[in-house]
């Protein structure tokens, strides 16, 4: 069982042993201070830290597109993958997102990366199969789902 909670001071650490490796702990110190003001360019957006058992095991951020839409990023560290905690944080996410009153979860997923879109099928998530290149030059898929 997870829990998700807004990062604090204290785990700089961690996000830099397992994400943020080629940055120094005060501009992870300073990135959760932006984090807990839950607002990035006028919209809602706000980090969690994935917990299992006292250990953070990722990372899921929520960000809103517009009144009704949003988008749920997680990263589970590699170290505890495969362990169902990505599943488990997405049920928590999206219950959030439902409770702050968003219909919509709408996921942008690199056409290769296998286990994202297991992942994201599994939870009722569907696509049209259509296929684009994003801004960073990856081959993705919209995938959706309805909070409703």
């Amino acid at each position: 069982m997870i829990v998700l909670r807004n990062f604090v001071k204290y785990d700089a650490l961690t996000l830099q042993e397992n994400s943020y490796s080629d940055v120094s702990i005060e501009h992870i110190e300073n990135l959760i201070c932006k984090w807990n003001q839950k607002r990035v360019n006028n919209k809602y957006f706000e980090m969690f830290a994935i917990v299992a058992d006292k250990t953070v095991v990722g990372t899921i951020s929520l960000y809103e597109h517009s009144g009704e839409v949003i988008s749920i990023g997680p990263e589970i560290f590699k170290l505890y993958r495969q362990k169902g905690f990505a599943k488990e944080a997405m049920v928590y996410a999206c219950n959030i997102a439902k409770e702050r009153g968003y219909k919509i979860v709408s996921q942008q997923i690199r056409t290769d990366n296998t286990a994202s879109i297991a992942l994201h099928s599994s939870l009722g998530f569907e696509t049209n199969g259509l296929t684009y290149t994003n801004a960073n030059g990856n081959q993705v898929a919209i995938y959706l789902k309805s909070l409703v």
